[in-house]
């Protein structure tokens, strides 16, 4: 007996155009009822939403990727693929602004009472995005007088929104990116030694004395070199000085973890020193990928932060300073989050830290970094 053959496939129906075509009305009842200003309004932020599905997909398959342990090797070239999408989705995002800027402030304000008191806040996949990435809670500005940015997801009665009931999920839904990815990093053999291995405490402090040993020289070669050049004065030289030992100083406290509470100390300053070994080090086969997830993990973030300044400009442009149709800041409150969100602060720091390669402390034995290795 034969099955039924299959139903030739139409693009609209695979994409399912008319009724994608049909969503742009806003709160009229047919989009012929609202100017083309607003429905290009529309259009934008839909398509942006689409945008931060497929980054949200990206997100979810290289955060399940670290979360396995151990993380497979053969598979981080596809997490680098991941963060390069997540990175390329953002960036075009951002560019949707541009079309947002030809819009006059009069245009806008022509439906911009329709819009209180939503507000773009109310993304929950942006919400999603920054949970997932790893944003703490603690960390977060108020929109505006709600005890919690999940109070803002909410309908206007108080209930349960789908918005709500999404971010709420997503929450549930742990690890988030970056405990996934400090992990991994944490567990980095550093000099051929791991987490539990008999050595691996006296390696890592080891690592950390030679990783100071060589900040103090290039500290020591960067002042001479601005004394030389910059002091005109004894007041620059010491101000000179005093620049320089404060960024050695804060180097050492980086490196010993002297940041953050007592119980997490062993860790954070094994991961610090497992960051900096990768970028260090990351001509050795075994160093290489992690290497470049490292960058992927900067860029992806630095596509985020870029959106966020991009959306600030194009709003202040576009509505000046106003108070936000949510009863938020404005263009402050995005300002404030293009400044303060930031999550994978471990690798931005190493940036500050890392040396020349002359400078660099060696590698114990780079034949175990190798593409075999005992």
């Amino acid at each position: 007996m034969t099955g039924t053959p299959p139903r030739p496939t139409s693009y609209w129906d695979y994409i399912r155009v008319e009724q994608l075509l049909g969503l742009q009305s806003g709160i009229a009842a047919h989009e012929n009822e609202i100017g083309d200003d607003e429905v290009r309004f529309i259009v934008i932020h839909q398509i942006d939403e689409l945008w931060l599905k497929l980054v949200l997909r990206e997100l979810t398959t290289a955060r399940n990727l670290f979360a396995q342990k151990p993380v497979p090797e053969d598979a981080l070239a596809g997490a680098v693929q991941s963060l390069r999408r997540i990175t390329i989705c953002l960036d075009l995002a951002a560019q949707h602004f541009k079309l947002m800027e030809t819009m006059r402030t009069q245009d806008y304000l022509t439906f911009r009472d329709k819009l209180n008191p939503a507000s773009g806040f109310q993304s929950a996949q942006l919400r999603e995005i920054e949970i997932l990435m790893g944003l703490p809670d603690e960390d977060r500005i108020p929109l505006g007088n709600e005890a919690s940015y999940m109070q803002a997801l909410r309908s206007h009665d108080g209930s349960p929104s789908p918005a709500l009931l999404r971010v709420e999920r997503r929450k549930a839904d742990g690890p988030t990116l970056k405990a996934a990815v400090d992990a991994w990093l944490h567990r980095t053999p550093i000099d051929g030694c791991s987490p539990g291995d008999a050595g691996d405490e006296a390696a890592i402090a080891r690592f950390i004395e030679r990783f100071l040993a060589g900040h103090e020289r290039l500290y020591q070669r960067a002042l001479d070199h601005a004394v030389a050049v910059q002091a005109l004065t004894k007041a620059d030289e010491e101000r000179l000085r005093a620049r320089y030992k404060g960024q050695f100083q804060g180097a050492v406290r980086h490196l010993g973890a002297e940041d953050v509470p007592a119980e997490q100390r062993a860790f954070v300053r094994r991961l610090r020193a497992a960051i900096l070994f990768v970028d260090s080090n990351r001509t050795l086969p075994l160093l290489s990928w992690p290497g470049q997830i490292i960058d992927g993990l900067i860029e992806a973030e630095q596509s985020m932060l870029v959106f966020r300044q991009r959306h600030a400009r194009m709003v202040e442009r576009v509505i000046g300073r106003r108070v936000g149709t949510g009863g938020s800041d404005g263009v402050a409150y995005l300002d404030q989050t293009a400044l303060k969100y930031r999550v994978f602060t471990e690798i931005w720091a190493a940036r500050t830290l890392l040396l020349p390669p002359d400078l660099s402390p060696p590698v114990a034995d780079r034949n175990w970094y190798g593409l075999t290795h005992e």
